[in-house]
This record gives structure tokens, C-alpha cells and sequence, in this order.
């Protein structure tokens, strides 16, 4: 199905907030990616699930933006239906001690707001550039915290459809992953938190904040952490080791300030960023009988 014909079977389901080949170097934080087939903008569960049934209906794919933090999209683009949630995925509801937070909410407001309210165990987050939902599916995390330490149930659109909530119990959570059904669309996430002083909270979010600031890059387009840390390392640290830090491809750049960034100086291709990708995973293999596993989600067409 051509794009336009796709963009006219999803957008009978939200009139006005779809469009056909929109490029998706608009919407990541790489600055980087072809176009979409077709960008869809729901504003609620229900809408998404319409999309979802609307795509399978006609055959095509359905892929989650999220933010577009942790993810390089192909310059080729990506085919089918991509998903970038609305306004409506954006409400935050307080019920001390929990939070629950829909999945286009950015993660580091949630924990700011937390430790404004004294409630503990999100300070990690401050300065996480992703969303909600991206964190849980990636079960992101940071200096000793993460993710899985905090959430309590999950919303979403099953493969079927249909609008669900998931208990923690019948999740599974690994190392910079969350297990979820097969399929399954998160749309808010509900995390219980533990009460604490105000000013303790705050205090650690400052750290995790200073720390941050201190030792990744600023400024400069980038998908956050491009390797996993192997067990008992740090993957910054063993590219640095390798001498690979300042190291360019086209416009791509190994962050001469951490080496598990990988910054966009302006023009870069997804090419040059998978190229340099491939270059450290090589190098320090060479160097340290140690592979790197991406952290960030290579998706769409190359």
C-alpha cells in the first residue's frame, strides 16, 4: 500500500494528525532518520488501538517513536505506520505514594516533581532525556537506580486492540529491558515511590544532576548511551581505552567527552553513526575479547 492510500486508511481514525513521508529526522533526538510512510499522532488508548487494528488491517507495520531519544532511525526511513503519541499521553495524576504518568511524559520531570512532593526512588532519572515509555521499555536507568526499582502496573494497547493494565507480577524485567507481551503498546505507567524529606530527595537529584552534566555532552545531538556496559565495565570506558574517543565518520562523532556517546555534528548519516558503532564494537573486541551490545535501537531501513 502506498504511503498516501496508508495515510488515508489511519487517518479515518484521527482526523488531522497524520501525515505520509514525513521525515523522521524531525522527531529524534539524533536529528537523524529517512521518512516515515506515515507519522500518526493519537491522542488517547483508544485512538492508538484503532490505529493499531487499522494497520493490521491493511498489512503494514506499526512502530513506536516514543521521544526518539536511544533509537537511530536508517536513513532509508521506516515503513508502514510510525507512532508518536500525543498530548494526551502527556497526564500526570498523583496519588502518594504513587505517580502515574503517561508514556509521552518525560521521565526527568516525573522525578523532579516527585522530589518536590518528598517521594524517593527516580532521582536517577534527572537529566534522562527519554520518555516514559521508552524508560520502561528499555528499563533505563543510572547510578545504582532503574526503572524496574519504582514500577507498579503498566497501561497499554494489546496486540489485539484492546486497552489493558498489567500488574508488576506479571512483568519481567532485565538489564536495560522490560519483558513485555508480544505486541503490547505502553501508554502510562504507574510507579510507586516511597515517601522521604523533601530536601533529601532534592539532593540526590542535584548529584545524579551534577554528575551528569559533568561527564556527557551538551549541545550536540546525540541518542544517549550507545553500548550496554558489559558485565563488571563500562563501555564509555573501554572505548576510551581503545583511543577511539574524537574518532569521526562523515558527521558523526565519538564524544571526545564519554566515550559511549556518539554525537551528530550537524549532517551526519545513520551510516556514519552505525559505522562507528561497528569501528568501537571491532576495535575493543581486538583490544579486549569484550563485544559490545547496542543500547540504542537501530530501527527502519538502511
Amino acid at each position: 500500500m502506498r504511503s498516501a492510500e496508508l495515510a488515508r486508511a489511519v487517518g479515518d481514525v484521527v482526523v488531522g494528525r497524520v501525515r505520509a513521508d514525513e521525515p523522521l529526522a524531525r522527531h529524534t533526538s539524533f536529528r537523524i532518520g529517512g521518512p516515515a510512510d506515515v507519522l500518526a499522532t493519537p491522542d488517547t488508548a483508544v485512538e492508538l488501538a484503532a490505529i493499531a487494528r487499522a494497520a493490521a488491517a491493511a498489512g503494514a507495520t506499526l512502530t513506536i517513536l516514543g521521544g526518539g531519544s536511544n533509537m537511530l532511525v536508517g536513513d532509508g526511513g521506516i515503513r508502514g505506520v510510525v507512532v508518536k503519541l500525543g498530548r494526551g499521553f502527556r497526564r500526570v495524576e498523583w496519588n502518594p505514594p504513587c505517580v502515574e504518568a503517561g508514556a509521552a511524559v518525560q521521565l526527568g520531570r516525573v522525578a523532579r516533581d516527585a522530589a518536590e512532593r518528598g517521594l524517593a526512588g527516580l532521582e536517577y532519572a534527572e537529566g534522562i532525556p527519554g520518555t516514559v515509555g521508552g524508560a520502561l521499555f528499555m528499563n533505563a536507568g543510572a547510578y545504582g537506580g532503574e526503572v524496574s526499582d519504582t514500577v507498579d502496573e503498566v497501561e497499554g494497547v494489546d496486540a489485539a486492540g484492546t486497552v489493558r493494565r498489567l500488574p508488576r507480577a506479571s512483568l519481567a524485567f532485565v538489564y536495560r529491558r522490560t519483558v513485555l507481551p508480544a505486541g503490547f503498546l505502553v501508554t502510562a505507567v504507574r510507579f510507586r515511590l516511597r515517601p522521604e524529606a523533601s530536601a533529601s530527595v532534592q539532593a540526590r537529584l542535584a548529584h545524579a544532576r551534577d554528575r551528569r552534566t559533568a561527564s556527557q555532552p551538551h549541545g550536540q545531538a546525540n541518542a544517549g548511551s550507545i553500548f550496554k556496559n558489559p558485565p563488571g565495565d563500562w563501555a564509555g570506558r573501554l572505548v576510551e581505552a581503545a583511543g577511539l574517543k574524537g574518532t569521526r565518520v562523515g558527521g558523526a562523532r565519538i564524544s571526545e567527552q564519554h566515550g559511549n556517546f556518539i554525537v551528530n555534528e550537524g549532517a551526519a548519516h545513520a551510516t556514519d553513526v552505525q559505522a562507528l558503532m561497528q569501528e568501537a564494537q571491532r576495535v575493543v573486541w581486538e583490544r579486549n575479547g569484550v563485544w559490545l551490545e547496542p543500547e540504542v535501537r537501530l530501527v527502519g531501513s538502511w
